[in-house]
C-alpha cells in the first residue's frame, strides 16, 4: 500500500512535466452549427473528447495525445457520420477534415422536441450494454426481470443471477458494489422499477480498475440522470394487471447552468404477486433403487411489497476542471407474505402416515440510506483525479410466525405448534477510492488508484415457543451473529494502441481480513472465526483491428467471489418444520481463472469463445438429518467451465431490427463434501432475441423472449425453461409524450422445474410465480434547455460522458 501511494504521488508530481513535453494533436474542421463532434478510440468506442461546432460550423479539438481516433458528427434531425481510423503522429500531429455534409434523416418538425433513439443493445470488446428505456417490453418490469431478459444473463428459482451459465456476478449499482447477495440482493432489485434505470452494462472480464469481486464478472446498473442544460423532467406512470395488481411510477427532475446541476428522483412500485411452489422428496434405502418414505408439500405464498426510492443530487462546477458532488439516496420497502403449506408423509407404498400444515405471517420491512462525496480534476486534457467517499446503511426488521399442525390420515389432531421470529439485522458499509490518470506520449495511458472498504453486519434471531399460553425463548434456533470485514485494494492499469493493435493490462492487489463473532445463549456457547488473506488480480487485453469489418480480442483474467456474510453464520435457521438453511464459517472464496477470444465483424456479428478454471468452487448443498433436509454451502473442489457466445444485430428491413444472442456452455464440477464425492458434468444453453419494428413515425412495436435449456450444476439439474414478451408504443403530445403496452411471459411459460440429488433423498421442485403481467405506462417528458455556448464545458461532466461513453 505505501509503494502505490508512493508511485501515485511521482506519477501526479511528474504528470506536470510530461503534459509540458509531450507532443499533442489537434482536429479541425467544418460541419453543421451545434452538432456535436467527438473523438473516439477504434477498438471500444469509448469518448477521448467532445465539443459543439459554432454559428460558422467549425469545431476544433486540441490538446489530444498522439494515437489512433475515429471522428463522430451528429446532429438531431441528421444521420450521423463516423470516419474511417485515423493516426495523429508525431510527425503529422494535426488533422484538418473537410466539410462534413450530414444526411438529412428526416423532415424538420417545429417546435417540437425531438429525441434521439437508443438501440437496445449494443456490444463492445469489453461489455455489452443494455439501454433499457429502448425496450418497450421493459414497462413496467423490475430491475430483476429486465436482467433475465438480458443476454447471457439467467436467473434461478431463489433469485440468484448467473452471466453465461456461470454463477457469481458482481452488482454494483451506479459503479459502487451493493455489498449484498442472496435474498437481500433480490430484494433490493425486486423493488426497483425499470423506469429508474438509464443503461446495464455487462462485463464477463473487467479491466483492474474495478473489484475483483464476481466469478463471473460485473453487472453495472446505472440509474437515470439528465445531463441537459436547463430545467427539465420526466414523470412516469404505470399499471400492471397479473394474477394481482402493481403499479410503477416515477418522477425525474433536473436543472443545470453553468455552476450546478440539481437532481432529484422519486420512485414508487407497488407489487402484489404469488409464489407456488411444490416439493416432491422421495427418500431410498442404501441401495438407491427403493422408496422408503415420500413427503409431497404444496407451498402456496401471497406477497405484497411497497417500494418508495428517492434520491438527491448536486454537482457544483468550481470552474472548467474541477467538480464536487454529493448525492443522497434512501428507500423504505416494507414487505409481506403469508404462506399456506400442506405435507403428506407417506410411506414406502405411498400411503399416508400424517399430514403437516404451515401457515406462516411474515411481516419484513428494508430501509436504506446512502451518501456519496465525490471530487473531479483535470490537470490537464491529459490529466485526471478522481476521489469517492461513500458510507451505505441497510436496515431490516422482519418479523415471522409459523403456525404448525399435524393431523393422522383419518384428520385427528396430533399435534400443534407455534414459533415466533424477530429478525433484526443492519449492515453499514464505509468505503473511500481515488483514481488516476494520465495520458502519455504515443497514446500511452496510465491509471491507477486505491480504495478501503469496511462493513459491518449485526443479525439477530429471536425465536419463541408457545409453552401454556406463554411465549418462551427457543435457545436451540436464537442466534446473534456479528461481523466485520475490511478489504484495501490498489490497482495499476496501463494501454497502449500501436497501429492496429491496443494492448490493456492491468493488476490488481486486495487484502481481505474478516472476523465472525456467534454470541452464545443459555444453551449455546460462543464461537469466532477469522480469515486474513492477500491476492492478486492480473488482467490484460489484447484487440486487433484488421481492418474496417473485423476486429480480434483476447482478454486473461483473475477474479474471487467471497462467501456472503449470513454464509458464514454457523446456524441453523428455520425454513419450515422439515426445511433448516444452515451457515459454514469454514467457507473459503473461490478463485477463477478465466480466458477469452473474440471476434468482432463489421460491428454487428461477435462471437467469443471462453474458457474458465474456478478453484475451491462452492456451490449450495443439501443433506438430510433423519427426514429434516438442511441447506449449506461448501466447498466442493474444482469448476471448469467452457463457453461459445454468438451475438448478432440484424437489420433485416428499413423497419424491422433484431438483437440475437446465445450461449451454449459446459461445465463439469468434481470434489467432495462430507467424505461424499459429487461430480457432475453437462451441456447447457441461453438463447435471446429481440424484434423492434418500426411501424410509423409515432409507431413502433416490439417481439422479445428466452429459452434456458436443461442445466446441471453440483447437485442440481434444473429443466428447460423461457418467455415470450410483446408490446406497442406510440409518441403523443408531439414527442414529449409515449405511451407503452406490453405483456411479459404471455404463454406462462417461465416455470422452473428441477431435480436435487444428495445422500439417498431424491427432492423434485415446480415453481412459478406471478409472471404473466399486461404493463400499460405514459410518460412525460417536460421541461426547457438552455442553449449551448460553442464551447463545451468539460469539468465535472467529461468524466461522466466518458463513462456512458458509446452507449450515450
Amino acid at each position: 500500500m505505501k509503494w502505490s501511494l508512493s508511485f501515485i504521488c511521482l506519477l501526479w508530481g511528474s504528470s506536470v512535466v510530461f503534459a509540458q513535453k509531450n507532443p499533442l494533436g489537434k482536429i479541425t474542421g467544418k460541419s453543421l452549427e451545434g452538432a456535436t463532434v467527438s473523438v473516439l478510440h477504434p477498438a471500444d468506442s469509448m469518448v477521448v473528447k467532445f465539443t459543439a461546432a459554432n454559428k460558422n460550423g467549425d469545431f476544433e479539438l486540441d490538446q489530444l495525445p498522439l494515437d489512433t481516433y475515429l471522428l463522430s458528427v451528429s446532429a438531431i434531425g441528421y444521420q450521423p457520420f463516423i470516419s474511417t481510423p485515423f493516426r495523429l503522429t508525431e510527425q503529422s500531429p494535426d488533422k484538418i477534415f473537410p466539410v462534413i455534409q450530414l444526411v438529412a434523416a428526416g423532415k424538420e418538425l417545429g417546435n417540437v422536441t425531438v429525441v434521439a433513439k437508443k438501440p437496445l443493445i449494443e456490444n463492445k470488446p469489453d461489455r455489452t450494454i443494455i439501454n433499457v428505456d429502448a425496450g418497450i417490453s421493459n414497462a413496467g418490469a423490475t430491475a430483476l426481470e429486465v436482467l433475465e431478459k438480458s443476454p447471457g444473463v439467467t436467473v434461478d428459482r431463489d433469485g440468484n443471477i448467473s452471466l453465461r451459465g456461470k454463477q457469481g456476478v458482481l452488482i454494483m449499482l451506479d459503479g459502487k458494489p451493493t455489498y449484498l447477495s442472496g435474498t437481500q440482493l433480490t430484494a433490493l432489485l425486486s423493488s426497483m422499477n425499470a423506469n429508474q434505470l438509464d443503461q446495464i452494462e455487462i462485463m464477463p472480464n473487467p479491466p483492474s480498475k474495478y473489484d475483483a469481486a464476481g466469478n463471473s464478472g460485473i453487472i453495472n446498473i446505472k440509474t437515470k440522470k439528465n445531463k441537459q442544460k436547463g430545467w427539465n423532467g420526466s414523470l412516469t406512470l404505470g399499471y400492471g394487471q397479473g394474477r394481482y395488481w402493481k403499479t410503477n411510477n416515477s418522477l425525474n427532475l433536473n436543472y443545470r447552468n453553468e455552476k450546478f446541476n440539481l437532481f432529484a428522483n422519486y420512485n414508487q412500485n407497488i407489487n402484489e404477486g404469488f409464489t407456488d411452489l411444490h416439493i416432491i422428496r422421495t427418500y431410498l434405502d442404501e441401495t438407491g433403487k427403493t422408496p422408503t418414505a415420500y413427503f409431497d408439500q404444496p407451498t402456496w405464498l401471497k406477497r405484497s411489497r411497497k417500494n418508495n426510492t428517492l434520491k438527491l443530487g448536486l454537482d457544483y462546477f468550481l470552474n472548467k476542471k474541477t467538480t464536487l458532488g454529493i448525492v443522497g439516496t434512501g428507500f423504505i420497502s416494507p414487505y409481506s407474505f403469508d404462506g399456506n403449506s400442506t405435507g403428506y408423509i407417506k410411506n414406502g407404498n405411498g400411503h399416508t402416515d400424517s399430514v403437516v400444515q404451515t401457515i406462516s405471517d411474515n411481516t419484513l420491512k428494508w430501509t436504506n440510506g446512502s451518501l456519496n462525496l465525490n471530487l473531479r480534476h483535470q490537470f490537464s486534457e491529459a490529466t485526471e483525479i478522481s476521489a469517492d467517499l461513500d458510507y451505505v446503511q441497510y436496515t431490516q426488521t422482519n418479523g415471522q410466525l409459523f403456525s404448525n399442525s399435524t393431523y393422522l390420515p383419518d384428520g385427528t389432531l396430533k399435534s400443534f405448534n407455534q414459533i415466533k421470529g424477530d429478525l433484526p439485522a443492519t449492515i453499514r458499509i464505509y468505503a473511500a477510492k481515488t483514481d488516476y490518470s494520465h495520458s502519455f506520449k504515443k497514446g500511452l495511458k496510465l491509471e491507477t488508484g486505491l480504495k478501503a472498504s469496511f462493513v459491518k453486519t449485526d443479525n439477530t434471531a429471536d425465536y419463541f415457543l408457545l409453552l401454556n399460553g406463554q411465549w418462551a425463548p427457543d435457545y436451540q434456533r436464537t442466534n446473534h451473529f456479528l461481523y466485520e470485514e475490511q478489504i484495501q485494494a490498489a490497482y495499476l492499469n496501463a494501454r497502449k494502441t500501436i497501429g492496429k493493435w491496443s494492448i490493456q493490462a492491468g493488476l490488481r492487489f486486495e487484502h481481505t481480513k474478516y472476523h465472525g463473532n456467534q454470541l452464545g445463549n443459555p444453551e449455546r456457547p460462543d464461537s469466532a472465526f477469522s480469515k486474513d488473506y492477500n491476492s492478486l488480480f492480473p488482467t490484460a487485453f489484447i484487440t486487433y483491428t484488421a481492418d474496417t469489418n473485423n476486429i480480434f480480442s483476447v482478454n486473461i483474467g483473475r477474479r474471487i467471489d467471497r462467501p456472503a456474510y449470513q454464509q458464514l453464520n454457523p446456524f441453523l435457521f428455520f425454513i419450515n418444520e422439515y426445511t433448516y438453511e444452515l451457515g459454514n464459517p469454514y467457507l473459503q472464496p473461490q478463485f477463477t481463472f478465466s480466458y477469452e477470444l473474440s471476434h468482432t465483424y463489421k460491428g454487428w456479428l461477435t462471437t467469443a469463445l471462453n474458457y474458465s478454471n474456478t478453484q475451491q468452487y462452492f456451490s449450495q448443498l443439501f443433506r438430510t438429518a433423519g427426514n429434516v433436509t438442511i441447506l449449506s454451502e461448501g466447498n466442493l473442489g474444482n469448476s471448469q467451465s467452457t463457453s461459445l457466445t454468438i451475438s448478432a444485430q440484424l437489420n433485416p428491413t428499413k423497419w424491422w431490427s433484431a438483437n440475437v444472442s446465445g450461449t451454449g456452455l459446459y461445465q463439469k464440477v468434481q470434489g467432495s463434501d462430507n467424505n461424499a464425492y459429487i461430480r457432475s458434468e453437462g451441456t447447457s444453453g441461453q438463447f435471446n432475441m429481440t424484434n423492434q419494428f418500426k411501424i410509423t413515425k409515432a409507431w413502433a412495436a416490439e417481439l422479445s423472449g428466452f429459452y434456458n435449456t436443461k442445466s446441471r450444476d453440483g447437485q442440481f439439474i434444473i429443466y428447460p425453461f423461457g418467455q415470450v414478451s410483446a408490446g406497442v408504443s406510440k409518441q403523443v403530445l408531439k414527442g414529449k409524450g409515449s405511451l407503452k403496452l406490453s405483456a411479459r411471459d404471455i404463454f406462462f411459460t417461465q416455470v422452473i422445474t428441477g431435480d436435487i440429488f444428495y445422500q439417498n433423498v431424491h427432492e423434485r421442485f415446480v415453481q412459478r410465480h406471478d409472471s404473466r403481467v399486461v404493463n400499460l405506462s405514459f410518460t412525460w417528458r417536460f421541461g426547457q434547455q438552455f442553449k449551448e455556448s460553442g464551447r463545451r464545458n468539460n469539468g465535472g461532466s467529461s468524466e461522466e460522458q466518458r463513462r456512458v461513453g458509446a452507449g450515450s
